[in-house]
């Protein structure tokens, strides 16, 4: 996504110097000389040799299937509670912030676009969009705990609302998500308060220990590392963020 766009890759004519400009950026990109394609929803350098526009050059695309990476791990739509200790170390937070858009165009080129949960796509006419969701594994060995990046999958708010369930609660969309999650698993409503409960059962044991991040599928693709909250920095980050919704 450039420009806060997801781009179409087919609509870009051959030959043309593309660049990767990000939202806040535009007008310095527009004021040295890029210009804007509606049809690619992307930015290109017209001419070559352009100066002033090389820190847009658009870098390689990352690989389809990341080095390590287990695209069967935590397929489907589930409730996937993040342990509070371990709640600020998303994806997006892990990674400067140009590479995490690549990585997310990259996520949602090999889903077809489409919600690998639902099988639907965007519909901008009622605000569902596709989204990167991060699937961890938590493993306990000889006294340590690691928090591992098993696989990106692509979700569509709605089923990305349902997963994250606990943050849909705070903002008075369990209702919304709790339905999503029946609609598209088939789950019964009563087998699927059940599914809520086990989820916040299984959250509650993990979110007692402190877990050491493996990033090492991003870290293998060449992804520049950003400085996440640290484990004894998140429950205060949290503590402000759910003030602030008024819980």
């Amino acid at each position: 996504m450039v420009d806060g766009q997801e781009v179409n890759e087919s609509a870009r004519p051959a030959g043309r110097i593309w660049l990767d400009v990000l939202y806040g950026e535009k007008d310095e990109a527009k004021a040295v000389g890029a210009m804007w394609d509606p049809n690619a929803r992307s930015w290109y350098q017209p001419r070559p040799d352009m100066p002033g526009l090389d820190r847009w050059a658009r870098l390689p695309d990352i690989p389809a299937v990341l080095a390590g990476e287990d695209r069967t791990f935590g397929s489907g739509l589930f409730v996937d509670l993040v342990p509070s200790t371990c709640w600020f170390t998303n994806v997006r937070s892990c990674v400067v912030q140009r590479d995490w858009e690549r990585l997310r165009r990259m996520v949602l080129s090999r889903a077809g676009l489409i919600c690998e949960a639902c099988g639907r796509c965007e519909d901008s006419q009622t605000r569902r969009w596709l989204e990167v969701h991060e699937r961890w594994d938590y493993t306990i060995e000889d006294d340590s705990y690691h928090q591992q990046l098993r696989r990106l999958i692509c979700l569509c708010t709605d089923c990305h609302q349902t997963t994250h369930f606990g943050y849909a609660t705070i903002q008075g969309r369990d209702r919304e998500a709790l339905e999503n999650l029946c609609a598209v698993t088939g789950m019964t409503k009563q087998q699927a308060l059940e599914h809520v409960e086990a989820a916040y059962k299984t959250w509650e044991i993990l979110s007692a220990f402190d877990w050491t991040l493996d990033l090492t599928i991003l870290t293998t693709a060449g992804l520049t590392l950003a400085n996440p909250p640290s484990a004894a920095d998140r429950p205060h980050i949290a503590s402000r963020q759910l003030r602030a919704h008024g819980a």
